[in-house]
């Protein structure tokens, strides 16, 4: 077992690169992926245990929530959260401060990768991607050296009650968006798309990318599409990907990623 445990769930790869700068800080630690249900709960002999994940309509993302309440924690282990928001932090962090009391919390804004939402140039507050990276950059190795050095927040996160019930209604307004699920003219059929799709909900049929109706939302595929083929109705065609440059979609489906 190691040391340190990172349960992350990312969708285009900026939670997973922070993740990862965050365990580089710690040493000797598992970054546990949220993607689907998590491949180790039992975080019982781990000194800390950390979540990292975006927020998406105003909560947590896809069944993140549920896998928390399956993860083991020792009672004196330190927890920490952090939380990459585009806009507003939402209620992610009260939610899982609920499941699993946090030692320290905080959030961070990146560009939203939600494109069928809003472009990811509407980042508040506005900057490059380049400053967006260099920024999270510091808050990683900021977060590691206040983990390592037990750092402790003084309040628990907010509830934002208004964000929770937004997070419920968008949440059942994502099956309609579901159906809009498409692959142009570009599609080569490499099969990324499949390979990512956390609950294989996405298979080549001659070809090209067949949706179904489970899925989560991760945007994984229209994000890493090396084509930029995978489109949501026709709001998302002129609207310019953002997947994080460090992440391949390989480490995307790795179940356990260890960092010494």
């Amino acid at each position: 077992m190691s040391e340190n445990i990172i349960y992350c769930y990312s969708g285009a790869g900026h939670c997973l690169d922070m993740a990862k700068s965050i365990a580089r800080k710690l040493g000797d630690t598992d970054i546990v992926m949220m993607r689907s249900f998590p491949a180790k709960t039992d975080a019982r002999e781990a000194k800390r245990v950390g979540f990292v994940f975006s927020c998406m309509a105003g909560g947590l993302p896809g069944d993140v929530e549920e896998y928390v309440k399956a993860i083991q924690i020792a009672p004196d282990a330190y927890t920490f959260a952090v939380e990459q928001y585009a806009g507003y932090l939402g209620c992610g962090l009260r939610k899982i401060d609920e499941i699993v009391p946090l030692t320290y919390w905080t959030g961070i804004s990146n560009h939203s990768t939600a494109i069928w939402l809003m472009p990811h140039i509407l980042t508040f507050p506005p900057t490059t991607p380049a400053a967006a990276q260099a920024r999270i950059d510091r808050k990683a190795a900021e977060v590691g050296a206040l983990v390592l050095a037990g750092k402790r927040s003084e309040k628990r996160p907010p509830k934002e009650a208004a964000f929770a019930l937004m997070s419920k209604g968008l949440g059942k307004s994502h099956a309609r968006r579901v159906r809009k699920f498409a692959a142009n003219d570009k599609c080569i059929g490499c099969g990324t798309c499949v390979q990512l799709c956390p609950r294989e909900n996405i298979r080549l049929v001659e070809g090209r990318p067949s949706f179904g109706a489970s899925c989560m939302g991760c945007l994984s595929c229209v994000q890493f599409c090396p084509t930029q083929a995978i489109d949501i109705g026709k709001i998302t065609t002129k609207r310019e990907r953002f997947p994080c440059s460090r992440v391949t979609p390989a480490e995307l489906c790795q179940k356990i990623i260890h960092i010494d």
